[in-house]
């Protein structure tokens, strides 16, 4: 079990930079997610009845893109053996505030504009990005910040930059 009060791991910077490279890494095959599921739902005409199509299509491919990004980057980036649930409604919690700000900027910049247009596949990616980079600074310093390196994985690696430490210390 983590304490709750443990002090946050100081990362060597191959760790930060390492930690960053696998973020993006899973962070784009979620994207590949996000984008094949929006595009699928877009050239089947999925929800092409509503006043504002792009919303239901954001919001279906933005779900199943998190599900996936918070899966493999809790194990293999962040190495956290954090409560899921809690880590879960922090994240649900990001998402509370920019789901709305997504829906309504990509609502506003994609009105009348047809389904399959260029501009809902532009402000998707746009949107993918910056979701990217402030999801993984939200996952770094708030969700993990605490517990990254906790799991079995994490702690040989901990114990690996320790030995090597001591080794040069002496």
């Amino acid at each position: 079990m983590i304490d709750e009060e443990q002090r946050p791991v100081r990362l060597t910077l191959k760790q930060n930079i390492l930690q960053t490279v696998k973020y993006f890494a899973f962070a784009s095959s979620a994207g590949a997610i996000q984008l094949g599921s929006f595009t699928l739902m877009t050239e089947l005409g999925w929800f092409s009845s509503l006043d504002s199509a792009y919303w239901p299509r954001h919001l279906i491919s933005l779900v199943l893109s998190v599900l996936w990004n918070f899966t493999f980057n809790r194990r293999f980036t962040f190495k956290s053996i954090a409560n899921v649930p809690v880590a879960m409604l922090k994240v649900f919690g990001y998402y509370c505030v920019f789901t709305p700000i997504s829906l309504y900027f990509g609502s506003v910049l994609t009105a009348g504009q047809p389904d399959g247009n260029w501009v809902h596949y532009a402000v998707e990616i746009g949107t993918m990005l910056l979701n990217g980079i402030t999801e993984f600074l939200f996952y770094r310093f708030v969700v993990y910040r605490k517990t990254i390196n906790t799991n079995t994985s994490g702690q040989r690696e901990e114990a690996k930059k320790r030995e090597l430490e001591q080794n040069g210390a002496k």
